[in-house]
């Protein structure tokens, strides 16, 4: 068992020393002397509250937020492979507070998804950065191991933001304003889709389309600052697009404004297959060809020639290489006749490693953001939505 984590301080406020005036100076300085170090603020007293005319309600989307008089540990995170989404490192850190009691006991610590965990309690970890391997279950029914280090960095004291409100101390304590935004950034992180500093959730009933197999998602944003003599938290309607949840056949018929994929007889054509290239290229598509395993891809091209002309080279058991069709190889190894051979492929990973998927087995999952010009036309909130956020 390591040492115990070692007390933090706060180092004390620096003070003014006493020096006696210098020779010369007046009598009237002298008894200004020394000069104050900070003056001390005072903020205007409210001179009255208004009583003339009719009172109203009013609806505020800014809540007053409690600061309690308690301290905050820091940890730095490093997690390895460093490459990973902040869902993916909110899950392996999810999964070490769970299994790795001996550090967190009862604790719930908060993450920001990078770099950033803070908890109630000092951890049992000492000064120096330990290691803890993790295993996630992988889609492909195979476990992926991490490793994640953590070293304690500082303490933050909540106590120095009061003091700042109070006018006592002038010098704002970042840290903490940060602590307290991960604090509150944390729950709705882990239950709603993050983009930037908004939260979005899947739509109920008819969604708002815009087209080219997109669709809007409100959500909310949300923001701590200090006001003028306590804190705020801000929260308001958002807005963004998404990719919708559908194959990637359904997806072209949007493109191409068909009726169904059946209107689409031939090869696209090079204005066709550009225009598809351009919406899809680096968006995630998943496989629906392996049963309950269904792995994701990143597209990075659209291929010129059709499934049936494609070919990638294929090493058979005997060790020998030949030239096979896309068609071909889906027909062989998964059993699957191509519906539609003559439409083109989505090259993904890689270009160099020549992955190819038939449209007809890819599926867009719905966690892909597009933020489009096309947002603007309703950014007229309904009713309902506009008031989520407030209180009266």
């Amino acid at each position: 068992m390591a040492e115990p984590f070692p007390p933090f301080s706060t180092p004390p406020v620096p003070t003014t020393p006493q020096i006696a005036p210098s020779p010369g100076v007046p009598p009237l300085m002298a008894v200004l002397w020394p000069p104050p170090a900070v003056a001390e603020f005072h903020p205007p007293l409210r001179p009255n509250f208004g009583h003339i005319g009719k009172p109203i309600f009013l609806r505020a989307n800014h809540f007053q937020v409690k600061i309690p008089n308690c301290c905050l540990y820091h940890y730095d995170i490093t997690i390895t492979p460093d490459k990973c989404p902040r869902k993916v490192n909110r899950e392996i850190i999810e999964v070490l507070v769970n299994t790795h009691k001996e550090f967190f006991g009862q604790q719930k610590p908060v993450f920001d998804g990078r770099k950033n965990l803070y908890s109630k309690k000092a951890l049992p970890i000492g000064r120096e950065r330990i290691e803890v391997n993790i295993s996630l279950p992988g889609g492909d029914s195979r476990d992926r191991s991490f490793t994640v280090s953590m070293k304690a960095v500082a303490k933050v004291d909540l106590e120095l933001l009061e003091r700042v409100l109070r006018g006592e101390q002038m010098e704002m304590p970042f840290e903490s304003i940060q602590a307290l935004d991960v604090v509150l950034r944390h729950l709705p992180s882990m239950r709603y889709t993050p983009v930037g500093r908004s939260f979005f959730s899947q739509p109920e009933g008819d969604p708002y389309l815009l087209g080219n197999g997109r669709e809007v998602w409100f959500g909310f944003h949300q923001s701590i600052r200090p006001s003028q003599w306590k804190m705020m938290l801000n929260i308001d309607v958002s807005a963004t697009a998404f990719y919708k949840q559908q194959p990637v056949l359904q997806f072209l018929c949007e493109l191409l404004e068909l009726g169904s994929i059946e209107e689409q007889r031939r090869p696209l054509s090079d204005s066709q297959r550009v225009k598809f290239s351009k919406e899809i290229k680096g968006l995630k598509v998943e496989v629906t060809h392996t049963g309950p395993i269904r792995r994701k891809y990143r597209v990075c091209n659209v291929t010129r020639r059709p499934a049936s002309a494609q070919t990638f080279p294929l090493t058979v058991e005997s060790g020998d290489t030949y030239d096979c069709s896309v068609v071909q190889y889906f027909k062989e190894k998964h059993k699957l006749d191509m519906r539609f051979p003559y439409l083109p492929c989505l090259q993904v990973g890689q270009e160099r490693k020549h992955t190819y998927l038939p449209l007809e087995v890819s599926h867009t999952p719905f966690l892909t953001s597009h933020f489009s010009s096309s947002i603007l036309y309703v950014r007229t909130y309904p009713s309902s939505v506009t008031k989520f956020p407030c209180v009266y």
